[in-house]
C-alpha cells in the first residue's frame, strides 16, 4: 500500500470510532521519522481531547488495523493525539473554522514584487485553489493554496 492508501484506510477505519464518541477527526498521517514509521490520528472535541479519549480511540482502532498488517509493508507505531494549538490548517473545515481569525502564513516562494515569504493577517475567505487575507493596512491579498508551505492560527505567547 502507498502512503496515501494507508492514510485513507486508517481514516475509513477510525472515522466511525471517532464519530460514535462525538469527536472530530482532524487528520491522519503516515510518516517515517528516523528508522520508524508512525501512523498518527489527530482527533479533537469541544473543550479539547483528553489522554483517556486518545487511549479509548487507540484501543478500539488497534484490532481493526491488525487485519491490514500484511498490507502495510513496514511495522509502525500508532499514535492517537490532539492536533495541538499550532496545528496547520489543511482541510476546508479548518479554513471555515478560522474565517475572521488571525493566521500565520509561510510561503514556498515570495509574493510577486516583494521578498515577503511570511505573513500574519486575517483570513477573509478561501476556495479550493486560493485563500484571501486582509492585511494590517486593510488591503486584500489572494494567495494560491499551492504556495502555502504552512498556514495556521496565529497565537501570541
Amino acid at each position: 500500500m502507498t502512503k496515501k492508501q494507508i492514510e485513507a484506510t486508517c481514516e475509513e477505519l477510525v472515522l466511525p470510532i471517532i464519530e460514535e464518541r462525538g469527536f472530530e477527526l482532524v487528520d491522519v498521517e503516515y510518516v517515517k521519522e528516523g528508522s520508524n514509521y508512525y501512523l498518527r490520528v489527530y482527533a479533537d472535541k469541544e473543550g479539547g481531547i483528553t489522554i483517556d479519549d486518545c487511549v479509548e480511540v487507540s484501543r478500539a482502532l488497534n484490532p481493526k488495523l491488525d487485519a491490514y498488517d500484511k498490507e502495510f509493508k513496514d511495522p509502525y507505531i500508532l499514535e492517537v493525539s490532539s492536533p495541538g494549538l499550532l496545528r496547520p490548517l489543511k482541510k476546508d473545515k479548518d479554513f471555515q473554522r478560522s474565517l475572521g481569525k488571525m493566521i500565520e502564513i509561510k510561503l514556498f516562494k515570495s509574493l510577486e514584487g516583494s521578498k515577503v515569504k511570511e505573513l500574519e493577517a486575517e483570513l477573509k475567505g478561501f476556495d479550493e485553489k486560493t485563500i484571501t487575507i486582509i492585511q494590517e493596512d486593510d488591503t486584500e491579498l489572494v494567495i494560491d493554496r499551492s504556495n502555502l508551505a504552512l498556514i495556521r492560527l496565529a497565537f501570541e505567547f
